[in-house]
This record gives C-alpha cells, structure tokens and sequence, in this order.
C-alpha cells in the first residue's frame, strides 16, 4: 500500500474515531474528500505549519463545515500545532476541533463555516484580496492562490450563486474550488431537491469547470493542474464521490451525513481498507511522512518569499508601503470643518471622512450593494476594483448583500485590508449571517449601514428599521455605532478603523441632523455628557441626540436634565466603572430616546426609568410627520419627560 493511500486511510480512520467519540458529528463527508484532500495538501497546497501566519500562503477553505474533521485530520497530519488528543477530544469543550472550523490562523483554520455556502462566499474575498495587493505590491511579495472545497449544500445556498457571479464577472482566476459531489444531503439523495446542472449553472457565471471521479487521485491531480493553467476565470472541479467512501454498509447513505458509523460498521471499514481494527486514532508513520511533502514545499516557498521580500525592503519606500497595509499606525481623521448650527445627514459626513482618510489610509477599500451614491461611500478621484483593474479601491459588489458581507469577511481576514460593505440598514437582514461570522471571528470588517430609522420617511414600512439595532447590539463582539451628528461620524469611523479584533457597524442617517457643539473625544468612550443636569438624565442616540437637547432646553426652569450621546453601547460598557458613575451618576433617574425598538434600554433606565422609542412598523410620510405622530418630535418628547418626572 503507497505512503499515498495510507494518508487517505488515516484520514478516514481519524474521521470516523473522533465522531464516534463524540457521538457526534459527521464522518461521511471526509472519508469522501479524503482522496482529493489528499491530493490538494501534498501536491499542491504552499502552507508552512512552521509558519502558518505567512502572508503569501495559499489560502485553503472548507466550506462544507461540517467536513470539519477533514481539516483537522490535514492540520495534525502536516505538522499544523493541532495535536492527536485535540482529535480525540472532537467537540468536547476547550479543544480547537469544534463541530465546525473556528478562525485560528496559528492552527492553520483561515476562516470560520457554520452556515453553509459561507466558506465560499469569504473564499471569494479571499481571493479579490490577493488580486488587489499583487497589484499594489507586485508579484514577488503577493501571489497565491484560494482553495476551497465545498458541497450540494453549500452550492444549494443563495450566497454561492450571489458570490459565484461576482467572481466570474471579476475573472478571479487564481480562486479553485472543488465540489464534493456526493448526491446526498440529510433528508437524502439531493435529487429529492436539487436537480440543476450545476457546471452549466458555473460556465454562465463565467467559471472554468472540470469533471472527475473524485476518488480517482491521478484524474484530482489532472484536474487541479488544470484549474492552475486558466489565467482569468475561477474554477469549480466537480468531483464525483461517495459520501463514507470504504464503509461497507453506510456509503451513499443520508444516515451517514450527520451520525457516527458505529462501532460495528467502523470495525468493518477498517478491516476492508486493512486498517488495524481495535486501534483507534492510528497514524502509521507512513502517513505523516506523506504528508510531510506539505511542510518541505511551504518551508521552500516562504523562504524564498522572504528572501524576495528582505529585496524588495531594500527600498525604503516599499517597507513603509507594506507597514501602512499590514501593521498601521493607529487612525485619526482630523477636523473635517463642519459648522456648529449647520445641517448634515450623517451618511453625507461619512463620505467626507472616508475621503479624508483615503489618502492616508491606502489600505481602505469598500463599496456597496449598488447603493454607492445613496451611501455616500465612493473614494473620490481613484479607480473601481475591475478584471482591468485590480487596484482600484472601489467595489462595485451588485445587488448582492450577502455576498458582499462575505466578500468583506474574506477581505478582512486576508491581512492587508481595511474593507467596508455598505447598504441601508434594513438589508442587513441579507447578509445576517455574514455579519455575525465577522462577530464570530472576531474579523475588522466595517459595515456601512443608511438610512437608519423611520425618518428615512416615505419609501415606508418596507425599509424602515425598526428592530435592527437591537438586534445587532445583541451580537457578541459587534460594536454599533450610531453617531448624533457630522463631528460624532468622523470619530467613529475612527473608532471603526482602530479596531482589530472585531466588527464595527456605522449606522448612519438619510436626513439632514444639526452639527453639535460638543467636545471631541466621546466617541471612543461610547457615551459622554453633552449637557449637565442634576435632576435627570436622558441617553439618546444619532437623530434623536439633537432632539434630546431641545426637550431638556424646553425644560429648563422646571427640571435639570442631563443629556448623554451614546453613540455606541458597546464601547461605554467597556469602560471603567468611575466613568461610567460620572456619566450615568448612580440615582439619578434615567430616560432613553431612540427612534427604533426599546429592547435593550431598561438595562439603563431600571424599572423606573422611561423607554422612548418605536415598538411597532412604521408608515409612509414625510419624516416629519413620523415625528409628530410616533412621539419622537420635541413636542412630544418634552411633556413625556415631564410627565415622568412628575
């Protein structure tokens, strides 16, 4: 038996020991990749497990996550710090190998996959990202490639026919995916849901397809070779499979998707593939020497790589270059001269601080879901990311939301990039899942969210939000940020840009809101005072800040209101305890103004306190006629404030 196929038994013998431990999980998937998994890392792949942070390794993705026991096995086998009893405690808490893959770069796990179709869409991300830095540093310090493997299910999901057309249309050429086509999904054979002729589904995008038996190692190789050899289109390499290739009993079968293979039918597997049948979790030292091609040929290819880069950081000039995109110097956008008294919506104070930034932030680069002019967020006077043009800064994602805020991911995980997805807020509800992988991830993407709350006005209940930001302040590591006016918006595109270990969303204003007089700095607190008062105290944010202002002015002479900004909960509640007392002053009772969903607030305002908001859908109206009959014009606002008071 070759070195070769004893790697391919000892990934299946992994899988199916480590699900069976857990009693949970899914061993088919693997031992159907198994052959091509092979294939790919040992022949191909340009990973360093000495060095799995190496800026110019290939990228690989699964896709199918629930394969997640395929990569673990390919990590631990190629010398990846991720170690046998990491393996034989699969899903157990406190180990790396979770149900699906987790990001962990030092482990050699790029990206996270939950949801299926997620691993392709960040795929594509990872592969704009390498396109525009080979065009900014050239291909002697960036040029690799993306490799992914992905399933019916993956394929099946919206976003990859979202993500698939937009990299055909950008002629991702050194993006190569593999479908694992095994004609089964849990409820069974696919063919009860899915009978679309996928290549042909992938040609009209404008990929490059092959057609294998995907057991077939040679007929892998042929394939991938010639994936590499086409310069301008991405690849899917469509592999026929069995899903629990080798078990006698369990192959083409749906129970052997998501269930272990019992004892039994593992014993009989093993013994057919002339495994040792009572070991579990054996790796004969044939196997790792097979795979220990993956570290020879990742070692070789990053030394030379830092050898060409020691040259190029010859140049002064390309050292600072390649500092200010992997390793920058903390962001300040500086005054950008708005007018206290003067009127602006924020999303047009947002355009004017990515333009200020640009210049010395080479590294930002964004666009919208075909909302650019709606969101203020073109770069001025540079190019659009194109198949001509692979510098260019502005992208151009289409109406994709999905797609974009996976791309995004991808962009943002890559190393290198500051990248930004903008749409109106209420769309997030299309890239929901993933915006919360960036959470998950703990990914620096920023998204750029308009058109913030009913006051966008008469385009009506179908694009107002509503439940969207306490939705999104519910996530785990995601920081919203909800600035009340022009000044406020330049300093939170800073907080946004000097975040690193997670995701940042802009929330942002259609209409025009009055540029305060404030002091600078708050922002980056989350909360501040803007106007003392002792007798109460009214936390509002981004359109209802000025609103807040005018209703405590309203009162003077009756009570002395405390108005606080609080662009971003998340940011406040991370701050120490005496600035916290010294701006919610402990006793002092506590209204909350926001023209969205109320949930979240009392966490401020206590039992006592006064919730104003929006608990129901909106209507079509100018906005200030919303105002007026939903409460949150100061008219309204100032006799509930005395009321409550009272």
């Amino acid at each position: 038996m070759s070195n070769e196929q004893l790697a391919v038994n000892a990934i299946k013998g992994l899988a199916m020991d480590a699900v069976q431990a857990a009693n949970s999980g899914h061993p088919g998937a693997p031992m159907g990749m198994a052959d091509i998994a092979t294939v790919l890392w040992t022949r191909f792949l340009n990973v360093d497990p000495s060095d799995p942070t190496w800026p110019d390794r290939d990228r690989f993705v699964v896709s199918n996550g629930h394969a997640s026991m395929l990569l673990y096995s390919l990590l631990h086998l190629s010398g990846f710090p991720l170690e046998l009893e990491a393996i034989k405690n699969f899903r157990q808490f406190g180990y790396p190998t979770a149900g699906h893959p987790e990001r962990d770069v030092d482990l050699g796990i790029e990206t996270t996959t939950g949801p299926l179709g997620q691993g392709f869409g960040t795929g594509v991300g990872l592969a704009i990202a390498e396109e525009h830095l080979r065009a900014v540093f050239g291909e002697d310090l960036m040029s690799h490639r993306t490799f992914g493997l992905v399933s019916d299910g993956d394929l099946m999901e919206g976003i990859s026919s979202e993500s698939g057309s937009m990299a055909g249309h950008l002629g991702l050429g050194r993006l190569i995916y593999v479908y694992d086509d095994n004609e089964i999904s849990i409820e069974g054979d696919t063919d009860l849901a899915f009978t679309e002729d996928v290549p042909v589904r992938f040609r009209a995008f404008g990929w490059h397809t092959e057609d294998i038996d995907g057991h077939d190692r040679e007929a892998v190789a042929q394939a991938i070779e010639a994936a590499l050899s086409v310069p301008d289109q991405p690849s899917l390499i469509v592999a026929h499979t069995h899903i629990a290739h080798g078990s006698p009993n369990k192959v083409d079968t749906h129970g052997a998707h998501g269930s272990p293979l019992g004892d039994e039918e593992i014993r009989l597997t093993k013994e057919a593939m002339g495994w040792p049948p009572d070991e579990q979790f054996y790796v004969p030292d044939e196997a790792y020497a097979a795979f220990a091609a993956v570290g020879a040929r990742g070692s070789e290819a990053r030394a030379e790589w830092t050898k060409r880069r020691d040259e190029a950081f010859a140049d002064s000039a390309t050292a600072h270059l390649w500092a200010t995109y992997w390793d920058p110097e903390p962001v300040t956008v500086g005054p950008l001269g708005f007018e206290v008294g003067g009127s602006l919506a924020t999303r047009q104070a947002s355009g004017k601080a990515i333009n200020a930034l640009a210049p010395r932030v080479p590294n930002l680069v964004g666009g919208s879901a075909d909302l650019a002019p709606s969101t203020n967020t073109l770069i001025d006077d540079v190019p659009s990311f194109s198949r001509n043009d692979r510098a260019g800064r502005n992208f151009h994602f289409g109406i994709r939301e999905h797609a974009m805020g996976a791309a995004v991911n991808g962009m943002a995980i890559h190393g290198g990039l500051r990248p930004f997805g903008a749409t109106f807020l209420i769309f997030n509800d299309y890239m929901r899942p993933a915006v919360r992988l960036s959470a998950l991830m703990g990914a620096p993407s920023i998204w750029v969210y308009t058109h913030d709350s009913v006051f966008l006005g008469e385009d009506g209940p179908t694009h107002q939000p509503i439940e969207h930001l306490a939705s999104l302040r519910a996530m785990p590591n995601m920081w919203v940020v909800r600035p009340g006016d022009a000044g406020e918006t330049a300093e939170a595109w800073e907080l946004a840009l000097n975040r690193t270990d997670g995701p940042t969303c802009l929330v942002l204003t259609r209409q025009g809101l009055p540029t305060l007089e404030r002091e600078t700095g708050g922002v980056h607190r989350g909360g501040y005072v803007l106007r003392e008062g002792m007798d109460a105290i009214i936390i509002a944010t981004g359109s209802e800040v000025s609103v807040a202002l005018a209703a405590a002015e309203a009162l003077d002479g009756e009570r002395s209101i405390r108005v606080v900004s609080m662009p971003c909960v998340e940011a406040f509640l991370g701050q120490d305890s005496d600035y916290q007392s010294e701006v919610l002053s402990p006793g002092m009772p506590v209204a909350s103004l926001e023209a969205a969903a109320t949930l979240g607030w009392e966490r401020f305002t206590g039992k006592d306190g006064l919730t104003i908001g929006i608990d129901h859908f909106g209507a079509s109206a100018p906005a200030a006629r919303l105002a007026r009959e939903f409460g949150l014009d100061v008219e309204a606002v100032a006799p509930r404030l005395r009321e409550w008071l009272s």
